[in-house]
């Protein structure tokens, strides 16, 4: 039986933090967003942790039989954006993420998870 779509948020987000993912937050953007239903932001301190989040966000899918929409980006370029429909997985290099500042953009969406 497929999860629900915050359980499966949930997984994602633990599943970065598992990969020592900085700064985990998962915002319900349900009242805020016409586009997705929640984001899953986190940072990596390196190009190849990016990679290894988004292994394990890739391995969580997996596991669930959900199917990724779309991803842009790259660990090099300090942001990769995973696209499931409903969930839109962030991971952020430190500077990029301190300049796009997501988290200020999406103020009005609530915080589901956050893991420091």
């Amino acid at each position: 039986m497929p999860l629900e779509v915050l359980d499966l948020a949930k997984r994602i987000a633990e599943a970065a933090a598992d990969k020592q993912a900085s700064d985990v937050v998962l915002l319900d953007t349900r009242k805020v967003c016409s586009f997705a239903d929640y984001f899953v932001i986190c940072s990596g301190e390196s190009e190849r942790q990016i990679e290894a989040i988004g292994e394990a966000v890739a391995k969580v899918l997996a596991e669930e039989a959900v199917s990724l929409y779309h991803r842009e980006g790259n660990a090099n370029s300090g942001w990769v954006l995973l696209d499931l429909g409903d969930i839109i997985v962030h991971i952020f290099s430190q500077f990029e993420r301190e300049y796009y500042q997501l988290e200020k953009l999406w103020s009005k969406a609530s915080v589901v998870v956050k893991i420091m």
